[in-house]
């Protein structure tokens, strides 16, 4: 028997939340000179495009570099099963002494991070790195990585998976706990 997903947020908590962490991120980063949001591929990127726009229409400031990594090949399980696609990665700055902001939407194990850590090592050495993920599922590590920056915690259980939903390649924006 298959239960129903259950909603953690729905499209309005979804706007409010992505809102809350640009506050987040503008109080702590103020003007954003030293500082560069870098997406995680595939599905980091559409929260880190949505940051990044909120952000600089919020503090007028069109030139805080974006960037979007795949960690495709710095993944410590990509030779399990299938053979993998690479997506794109897209950094035209480096980010040497720079503040950076890894940005993905769901943290599970903490492997996605870790690979996106060494992928981001590629383009320099950062001064300090941040983590914003929209949802943390917290007692799923694998790694001992922590967010700086969480839209929701969700508790969840190796049977559960959060499917985050968006407007832009789903039609609809919202985050579902399913059963596998």
């Amino acid at each position: 028997m298959s239960t129903q997903p259950r909603l953690i947020l729905d499209s309005k908590s979804f706007g409010l939340t992505i809102n809350r962490l640009c506050c987040q991120l503008i109080e702590n980063h103020n003007d954003f000179k030293q500082s560069a949001i870098i997406g995680l591929q595939p599905r980091g990127i559409l929260l880190a495009k949505r940051i990044h726009k909120l952000i600089s229409e919020k503090t007028g400031n069109n030139t805080i570099p974006y960037g979007s990594l795949d960690i495709t090949f710095y993944r410590d399980d990509f030779r399990r099963g299938e053979p993998l696609t690479a997506k794109s990665t897209e950094m035209d700055f480096i980010v040497e002494d720079k503040k950076v902001i890894l940005i993905d939407d769901v943290l599970f194990t903490g492997r996605t991070i870790r690979a996106g850590l060494d992928a981001m090592l590629a383009f320099g050495r950062p001064q300090l790195v941040e983590l914003l993920v929209l949802i943390d599922r917290r007692y799923s590590r694998h790694l001992p990585i922590m967010p700086n920056y969480v839209g929701k915690t969700v508790d969840t259980i190796s049977t559960e998976k959060v499917l985050v939903e968006w407007k832009e390649v789903d039609g609809q924006d919202k985050v579902l706990l399913l059963q596998k």
